[in-house]
């Protein structure tokens, strides 16, 4: 383990620290700054130009001016439903190896580890939900643009008195962003899978909001607020629960 994280040069020696912990500045600088600023940067620039409307009007269009793949087999049920229920029982399978590990003290190392995996990725899809059931926005279809009712306000402008729209952050974009966790357990466990995480996180995070904003159920601004969030709970609570701490020897 050792000599991995020594051929690693992301990877340095600091005093007091465990094998796969970065050294603090670089670690924050990495993993905060230059992640908040790339989000700032592009939270700034969809409503400058308007490429929520822009998109989804795009998306609107190719469909005939309707949102014909909003009940279809393959995007409601097939990538909505059962892409949720996918998400769901890989959770449920982190928590089968966390009770293993606890049942046997060969895995003890790899407590805390899943412990954080379990926490992390329950956190992060949790906290967009909660989001999303008080910021009042409405989705793509909802609106009159795209066929709907209701007249489009900006993200951050004030809303009108009526029903409450329920769309953003993308709770679905979430249930793949979540995993972005699987980054930062591989970070303390396997540094050079962490990729490998970061990259399934991803995939189904863009695959998962992608066909949403395909049904008309959210605009692209919605799935990246969801990424940003996703990756600042799963990035806090390694902070407090993995970082510098010991790194299992074995796989489970």
């Amino acid at each position: 383990m050792q000599s991995e994280v020594a051929e690693d040069p992301e990877f340095t020696a600091v005093p007091g620290s465990q094998p796969g912990t970065l050294a603090s500045r670089q670690f924050y600088a990495r993993h905060l700054l230059i992640p908040m600023v790339a989000f700032a940067l592009m939270a700034f620039v969809l409503p400058w130009f308007d490429i929520d409307r822009w998109w989804a009007g795009k998306l609107y269009a190719w469909q005939g001016h309707a949102w014909i793949w909003k009940s279809s087999f393959v995007t409601e049920t097939l990538v909505h439903t059962f892409g949720r229920m996918l998400s769901v029982a890989a959770w449920f399978v982190v928590l089968g190896l966390w009770i293993r590990a606890m049942a046997r003290q060969a895995l003890s190392s790899w407590r805390r580890p899943l412990a954080y995996l379990l926490l992390a990725t329950a956190m992060a899809a949790l906290t967009v939900a909660w989001m999303k059931s008080w910021t009042n926005v409405n989705c793509p279809w909802d609106l009159t643009d795209f066929g709907g009712k209701r007249v489009y306000h900006g993200l951050f402008a004030a809303r009108p008195a009526g029903p409450k729209g329920e769309c953003f952050p993308a709770a679905h974009a979430s249930a793949g962003y979540c995993w972005l966790s699987l980054y930062f357990f591989f970070l303390a466990t396997r540094p050079n899978l962490r990729w490998l995480g970061f990259g399934i996180a991803i995939g189904f995070g863009l695959l998962f909001g992608f066909v949403q904003q395909l049904r008309g159920a959210h605009f692209l601004s919605h799935d990246l607020w969801a990424l940003a969030v996703c990756w600042l709970v799963t990035l806090a609570i390694y902070v407090m629960v993995l970082k510098g701490k010991r790194v299992p020897e074995a796989a489970p």
